[in-house]
């Protein structure tokens, strides 16, 4: 296993990355974009779970790195909630609505990984 340096070595900080950029593309066109509200939302949502990624990185201890996790993994499936608004409401079909879907959960399944390979276990 490589020695992680930086929050940049992070492959569920990648995987947030990929989401955050795929979330932009899609809210920048098309109905979603003028829907000022789901669309600032579920771009808030991406973002949050790569920047707290990178914030946990630079914590104290393993432990509050664990917590920023935890609220890195739950952006992303704020993120997926939010996909389910956007396609209930018209605003992206459904091959759009998996591809983007699978990113998250792509995404909250590494996150979740790294919480639990550095969290204390029972």
């Amino acid at each position: 296993m490589a020695l992680i340096r930086k929050f940049e070595d992070i492959i569920a900080w990648q995987e947030a990355r990929k989401l955050v950029a795929s979330i932009y593309k899609l809210t920048s066109t098309g109905a979603l974009a003028k829907d000022f509200g789901l669309r600032d939302q579920i771009q808030r949502a991406a973002v949050s779970a790569m920047t707290n990624i990178a914030e946990g990185f630079d914590c104290e201890s393993k432990k509050e790195f664990a917590r920023f996790l935890g609220i890195a993994r739950r952006s992303a499936v704020e993120v997926q909630s939010l996909l389910y608004a956007a396609l209930d409401i018209g605003y992206i079909d459904e091959p759009t609505f998996k591809t983007e879907y699978q990113q998250a959960d792509k995404t909250k399944a590494i996150i979740g990984g790294l919480k639990h390979s550095i969290s204390p276990h029972d």
